[in-house]
């Protein structure tokens, strides 16, 4: 799955696709798509990625509570 690092503007092939769905985990790892090479893994914060659309990720992907207040109606 490709992202977009939203200051930079660049895609991002996300190599951890658990992490990514896990609310409770606040990084990823993924690599810069930057020429022919495929480029070293990194860690990168789910606050700084947006799909290509430019769309922010879902709530459920990056907050562990984001229920809790339809669970208290």
């Amino acid at each position: 799955m490709f992202l977009k690092h939203s200051s930079k503007g660049d895609l991002i092939e996300i190599l951890a696709l658990n992490d990514l769905f896990d609310p409770f985990s606040t990084t990823v790892v993924g690599r810069y798509q930057h020429g022919e090479e495929a480029q070293d893994p990194e860690k990168f914060s789910k606050q700084e990625l947006v799909f290509p659309s430019g769309e922010s990720l879902p709530r459920c992907w990056t907050n562990a509570h984001y229920r809790e207040n339809a669970i208290t109606r």
